[in-house]
């Protein structure tokens, strides 16, 4: 049988990859080898590694490389670690097609780990712009290591083949967050609390912030800002917060939101993480989602849910009609908050056009790592555009 191996390093991407594990495991040509590293075994960010088993896979690698810093350094450091371990589960597994989602660090060292031991590689989700985040590098870097590239709409497609990758190499299979809400079976508002153990009311706000990595604060300021504006609508609106993730600075927002939380026990709940399934049930639910999550660039607007994005961090991505795009000090979050929540953008938001697919992506994504021959592919020459 021809092997894959998945990677996955947080929770969100995990998410992401779900159903490519399932259809992998249920296709008799293929084995899936799952390697498992990142925030995903960190206790500090909910051992989000408990919810993998719970979901039934078998972890064919557990990859220990996150120390407990937030700065530059810190993380180079977990990218040693990691590109240790890595190269000994790469090994050991010997895949066929190594996959990838995204443009983290935890990604960034396997997919440079997997380079070097030509190891082919496939690519989820290249080709599109963060322009406010490290990110935005490591994308294009894991591009350019990669063999097969899947993206979630045709310019993201074209900017691939634009970095000089061959067009019969690249793919613009829609995005895999879709697959999820027309897939997964959602909690209703009754479950999700009793779930959580929390009563959301009418219309809550989903909130996730993440560290902007290219400010030199990480933008704790805006985040302060942003409680600010959310503190204003309590407590007849409740909020709910999760945990930023593992990037530069990510561990100096997490008192702030916790100081936050304690202030407003019965009207703020903040969790760790809250797993896909309880995440996309409480976005189909909420009033908004708030924050600067490509989630909210993906999933909501698929699910008619208005968006605020705040700040530079998913500057350059598309953004359907129901995102309301604000700059990150207090006024601004204001006035995006009072638009995303007026009924007549809630309208807006359930007639927007959504650029990224049908849903059906780990189909077609199968198909091709079923069908490509990772060892033919690992020899590649670069793409040159005509000029004009």
């Amino acid at each position: 049988m021809r092997k894959i191996a998945i990677f996955t390093g947080t929770r969100a991407e995990y998410g992401l990859l779900y159903w490519l594990m399932k259809e992998i495991e249920q296709d008799e040509s293929l084995e899936l080898q799952l390697i498992v590293s990142g925030m995903h075994l960190s206790p500090e960010f909910g051992e989000t590694v408990t919810a993998i088993e719970q979901d039934g896979f078998r972890i064919d690698a557990r990859v220990e490389m996150l120390l407990s810093s937030g700065t530059g350094v810190g993380i180079a450091k977990s990218m040693g670690l990691g590109t240790i371990g890595f190269a000994d589960a790469l090994d050991r597994l010997r895949p066929d097609w190594l996959v990838v989602l995204g443009d983290r660090f935890e990604a960034l060292a396997i997919a440079q780990t997997a380079m070097v031991m030509q190891v082919p590689l496939a690519h989820i989700h290249g080709g599109e712009l963060t322009e406010g985040l490290i990110d935005e590098a490591i994308r294009h870097a894991i591009t350019k290591m990669a063999q097969l590239h899947f993206t979630s709409t045709e310019r993201y497609r074209n900017r691939v083949i634009q970095l000089g990758e061959q067009p019969e190499r690249v793919f613009n299979v829609g995005a895999p967050a879709l697959e999820n809400i027309r897939r997964l079976k959602l909690l209703d508002q009754a479950e999700l609390e009793h779930s959580l153990n929390f009563k959301f009311g009418q219309c809550p706000l989903l909130v996730t912030y993440h560290p902007v990595t290219l400010k030199e604060s990480g933008g704790i300021e805006s985040l302060r800002d942003l409680l600010t504006a959310l503190e204003e609508l309590l407590p007849d609106t409740k909020v709910v917060l999760t945990f930023p993730n593992a990037d530069a600075h990510g561990r100096e927002l997490i008192p702030v939101l916790q100081t936050f939380a304690k202030k407003h026990p019965e009207s703020v709940l903040l969790t760790t993480s809250l797993g896909q399934i309880r995440y996309l049930s409480l976005m189909k639910i909420c009033g908004a989602v708030v924050g600067n999550s490509s989630s909210g660039l993906l999933e909501a607007p698929a699910m008619g849910v208005p968006t605020v994005d705040i700040g530079i961090r998913q500057r350059g991505r598309l953004k359907p009609e129901s995102v309301v795009q604000t700059e990150d000090d207090l006024e601004a979050i204001r006035r995006a908050l009072k638009i995303a929540l007026s009924p007549a953008h809630r309208q807006k938001c359930t007639q927007a056009d959504n650029p990224y697919g049908d849903g059906k992506v780990a189909e077609k994504i199968i198909n091709y790592l079923g069908n490509v021959s990772g060892k033919e592919s690992i020899f590649k020459a670069f793409y040159d555009l005509e000029l004009s």
